[in-house]
């Protein structure tokens, strides 16, 4: 009862414009902050579909429950995976289950659909987005995807030379035109029950969120630090960049998520890293085993404005959000001089799920004015949004432009000879590289048997949320058929 007392008071605090969805989730305490946060960000994208629904069926009435906690346990009851209760309330809503159900219908045939998710509003940012999926090449190759794909029935239409060959139906799927192992599907398409993902082949992780280690690009036996690292889906990414070869050092403060982390790297044949669960600020940057660190990942927590799923509004008192916003930015600089502090960096990354400048352009060039002997290398040419000026060697993602979440990218290079290091003129990343060809069809994926069992961003917490719950119901479902079967062969 109580994930749904929380989830409901979270989901009228965010309906209310009271504050961010992800900051009132890890603000509410709750012991279980994965499963929590997927329940209401779900109700929230779900909420005026079951809006409709309850004010039809007049459940408010005939149950006396509140609108915020009947949209959660409709929401469980109808499109989720079942109510995780007990007591009166199960008792109330699974007597009237028939109508709401009979209502859910009725709604799809008025709107002749036939999924759930068909019933969200027309041009919702969320629903038009691509399905990203990353291909983790520690486990397989590009080509074993699509192969095992195209025989399941996918279409696979080559690579994507223009932003418009993103735009897919059906079981269609192009590989990335700037990240060449990254699938991308159509919107909603999902994975979560597929081998492929269960047996940590493929990674599903926003295009956006995959430029950070693509670009850092440390190559196999480096030292490298991840600084706020869980959940893991860039950890992993940078695992796979280096081919497990090296030390990968993984910061977070937070220990549920350093632990969620801990098994999705399992799942994803990571071997190279070693977690903390530490203040990456408490880190001394003159520590002998941080002595051959030469690039750094730094992903700092930030608004989460960028991402779709908390686009929940700002909050009513924008004095107060401003505040937030110079507090968040103060904390992305002290990070940013913190791990430029590292005596042979050579290269840093810094990114954030944010659209607003504070957080972005001006922490750069806050940082870039305090560290002379640091300075930015320009990022993919033909990428589409670039940073507010004078930054444009940075990066800026967006729903419209890049068909992404919301993110921003700087890449800071250590300038040749800085503290004593020699090392060679900065190259513009990706302009010189050419994007490999298309998957070949030799290899075999392995058998699952052979295989060991992924904001920061809030996007990457729902998917590795959904997929937990999706598998804990697959093994409750497994179980009560055994327990059948046992009894049913006692019976003869």
């Amino acid at each position: 009862m109580a994930l749904y007392v929380t989830a409901a008071e979270i989901l009228e605090k965010a309906e209310r414009k009271q504050g961010a969805l992800k900051t009132l989730v890890y603000d509410s305490k709750f012991p279980n902050i994965k499963q929590l946060f997927a329940l209401v960000c779900e109700a929230q994208k779900f909420s005026s579909v079951l809006q409709e629904i309850i004010e039809s069926t007049k459940l408010l009435k005939l149950t006396k429950l509140k609108m915020p906690l009947a949209k959660v346990l409709l929401y469980d009851l109808l499109i989720g995976r079942g109510l995780k209760c007990g007591g009166t309330w199960k008792a109330n809503m699974m007597k009237h289950r028939p109508r709401l159900q009979a209502e859910l219908a009725r709604m799809k045939v008025r709107r002749k659909v036939s999924r759930n998710e068909d019933l969200l509003p027309a041009g919702s940012p969320a629903d038009q987005l691509p399905r990203y999926v990353r291909v983790n090449t520690l486990k397989t190759t590009v080509g074993d995807v699509v192969d095992y794909l195209k025989r399941e029935g996918f279409s696979y239409l080559g690579q994507a030379v223009r932003l418009d060959n993103l735009t897919l139906k059906n079981k269609e799927f192009v590989m990335d035109l700037h990240l060449p192992e990254v699938l991308v599907f159509p919107p909603n398409t999902d994975f979560h029950d597929h081998f492929l993902y269960k047996a940590g082949h493929i990674i599903l992780q926003d295009k956006a969120s995959c430029l950070p280690a693509y670009l850092l690009h440390p190559p196999p036996g480096s030292h490298v630090i991840d600084s706020c690292a869980a959940p893991g889906n860039k950890t992993s990414h940078l695992a796979a960049i280096m081919k497990n070869r090296g030390r990968l050092f993984a910061f977070d403060l937070d220990g549920k998520r350093l632990s969620t982390m801990s098994t999705l790297l399992l799942r994803a044949g990571v071997s190279c890293h070693q977690l903390a669960n530490r203040d990456f600020l408490t880190v001394d940057p003159d520590d002998p085993q941080y002595k051959d660190v030469e690039y750094i990942l730094l992903d700092p927590s930030c608004s989460g404005s960028g991402m779709v799923c908390l686009r929940d509004g700002s909050p009513a008192d924008q004095e107060e959000e401003k505040a937030r916003l110079a507090a968040l930015a103060s904390f992305q600089l002290r990070c940013l001089n913190h791990s430029l502090r590292f005596p042979r960096l050579k290269r840093l990354v810094y990114s954030t799920c944010s659209i607003h400048s504070q957080e972005n352009e001006e922490v750069v060039a806050a940082c870039l004015q305090q560290n002379p002997n640091f300075r930015l290398v320009p990022l993919l040419a033909q990428w589409p949004e670039r940073g507010q000026e004078p930054l444009s060697q940075c990066l800026r993602a967006s729903t419209t432009k890049t068909l992404t979440h919301g993110f921003f990218v700087a890449l800071l290079e250590k300038v040749s000879g800085a503290r004593g290091i020699k090392e060679k003129p900065a190259v513009p990343v990706s302009e010189a590289e050419s994007v490999p060809p298309a998957p070949s069809s030799d290899a075999k994926i392995p058998d699952a048997a052979e295989e060991n069992y992924d904001c920061s961003d809030a996007e990457e917490m729902l998917t590795s949320a959904v997929g937990e719950i999706n598998d804990s119901s697959n093994k409750k479902r497994r179980r009560k058929r055994k327990r059948k079967k046992k009894k049913a062969a006692k019976a003869d």
